[in-house]
């Protein structure tokens, strides 16, 4: 564990080294949810078109999946892990970039953007299966530079970010299967009672 623990401090430094000036008001820009809305308006779009009446369906089971993923990262597995972030950590005071200052908490495993956006988009790629490969391309782009924000500006480890992706990929794949068993019960009530 330590090995691991000495690799991914390493990796944090090469990878959170790695800054210019105009990429740090990027990052931050990066790291700001808001800073996507145009991509969610684009996916709301999407759904509607694909879902019509029913996209409240898709909507709701995307809450309740966003919800898991950011509770089991920021409740469950932050109190339970208690690593520090990079920020916090008195080793790297002073040797690491920190463009926005210090993380709002101490604990960083496992990331909970990496878990929400990676979460979002294993959920969302297989809706959009009709318009592919654009929707799959662009939500693990934005989940990917998204998460990536979080190694620049000093608040999450690359182990952080890899973990986080992988509990929210499994917890998006998951929801897709519950909402896929669901949707195809639903079509199969509605025909029984039609015939």
């Amino acid at each position: 564990m330590d090995k691991l623990s000495t690799i991914d401090s390493d990796l944090f430094l090469f990878l959170n080294g790695l800054h210019v000036g105009w990429m740090d008001k990027a990052m931050i820009v990066a790291t700001d949810m808001w800073i996507w809305l145009p991509l969610y308006l684009l996916l709301i779009y999407w759904t509607v078109k694909e879902y019509g009446k029913c996209c409240w369906l898709v909507f709701f089971a995307l809450g309740i999946m966003v919800l898991c993923t950011d509770q089991l990262s920021a409740h469950v597995c932050k109190p339970y892990f208690q690593r520090l972030r990079p920020c916090y950590n008195i080793d790297l005071q002073g040797i690491i970039h920190l463009p926005k200052g210090m993380a709002g908490g101490k604990y960083g495993f496992v990331s909970s953007h990496a878990s929400n956006t990676f979460g979002i988009a294993a959920f969302l790629t297989p809706i959009f299966r009709k318009y592919r490969p654009w929707p799959a391309i662009l939500l693990f782009l934005w989940a990917f530079i998204s998460s990536y924000s979080r190694i620049y500006l000093g608040f999450h480890y690359p182990g952080d970010i890899a973990c986080g992706a992988l509990l929210g990929i499994l917890v998006g794949l998951l929801f897709w299967k519950g909402f896929s068993w669901f949707s195809s019960k639903k079509v199969e009530i509605r025909t029984t009672s039609q015939g």
